[in-house]
């Protein structure tokens, strides 16, 4: 080892030296390399760096594909808060139509009156039956449900206890949902 030489240095080849004594030298020098801890930490740190890279990248998709997720669904929600009634109108277009020209005609007759307001009603109904909006009206004698009646007297009567004696407005509901209670009266015991 000369003094220029420092320990872990590789020798320097003489130019003077053949093609396959450089070529010889090569594997040893890889051989080195492998048992330098510093180079294999770099190999590692330089692999861990790309697989965080990499890693990172990912994310920053993941992010940009979940915040154009949440975008598009408060899009339709927003979409849906303001269209969710269209069918409902389209349905309630008739009916004004038919009321319109009810008011339109003059010199009418009750019965045609009465027979025009009967279609009208009918076109209603179907427009209800469309969009599931269903009557609540309870028979006398059903049993007084709180869920979907209201009860606004009770009254003595020969009917077993929390029956419905008179429905005094029909109620509806949406699907599920109560839109407006029935108003009931409801029995007694005497």
């Amino acid at each position: 080892m000369s003094a220029e030489q420092k320990p872990g240095d590789q020798p320097i080849p003489d130019p003077g030296e053949t093609v396959n004594e450089a070529a010889a030298q090569q594997p040893q020098a890889a051989e080195s390399a492998e048992q330098d801890p510093v180079a294999a930490l770099q190999a590692q740190l330089a692999a861990a760096q790309a697989e965080a890279k990499d890693n990172y990248d990912a994310m920053l998709r993941a992010r940009a594909e979940a915040d154009n997720i949440r975008r598009r669904a408060q899009e339709e929600v927003a979409k849906a808060q303001k269209f969710g009634i269209e069918s409902f109108a389209e349905s309630l277009l008739p009916v004004k139509d038919s009321l319109e020209a009810a008011l339109a005609q003059e010199n009418q007759t009750l019965e045609a009156l009465r027979e025009g307001v009967d279609v009208t009603l009918k076109q209603l109904s179907g427009a209800f039956e469309r969009n599931k909006l269903v009557e609540i009206a309870p028979a006398q004698g059903e049993k007084f449900d709180p869920h979907r009646h209201q009860a606004i007297a009770s009254v003595p009567s020969d009917e077993p206890a929390n029956t419905v004696v008179q429905t005094l407005q029909k109620g509806y509901m949406i699907v599920d949902r109560v839109l407006r209670p029935a108003l009931v009266t409801v029995a007694a015991p005497k």
